[in-house]
């Protein structure tokens, strides 16, 4: 009963996104205590918390669109060549979809699929970067 009336007296938000991932995580129970402290949305997002490189693709993004016209996009994969080499690209895609729902977070950016917006915590597949309208 004593956590109904705590839950009345101050409403918490439902879901907030995770500074790692950037995908949007629920409200749990186990969290109740400590929501406005919670940042990731699990262990791996918290051991991999947001890097160097993580900056750098969210920066190339941002580069990368700001050459191109307002209504262009780029693919994850041209931030992810830009920042990596010739053999490790590769391992920059999954990165640069992260720098990406980040910048979505912020903003800055929208994904899209097929020319629509998507919710970037629930989009699969191939996505393109736009700058937010």
């Amino acid at each position: 009963m004593a956590h109904k009336q705590r839950a009345a007296a101050s409403p918490v938000p439902e879901s907030k996104v995770c500074a790692s991932c950037g995908r949007e995580m629920q409200w749990r129970s186990k969290w109740a205590d400590n929501w406005d402290a919670v940042r990731y949305c699990s262990d791996a997002c918290r051991r991999r918390g947001v890097t160097d490189v993580d900056r750098r693709l969210e920066e190339t993004i941002i580069e990368l669109l700001d050459k191109r016209a307002a209504t262009s996009t780029i693919c994850p994969s041209d931030a992810a060549r830009a920042v990596g080499t010739k053999d490790d690209w590769r391992d920059l895609m999954e990165p640069a979809r992260r720098a990406a729902r980040r910048l979505v977070d912020a903003g800055v950016v929208d994904i899209t699929q097929g020319g629509s917006v998507v919710d970037p915590s629930t989009a699969r597949g191939p996505i393109r970067i736009r700058r937010h309208r």
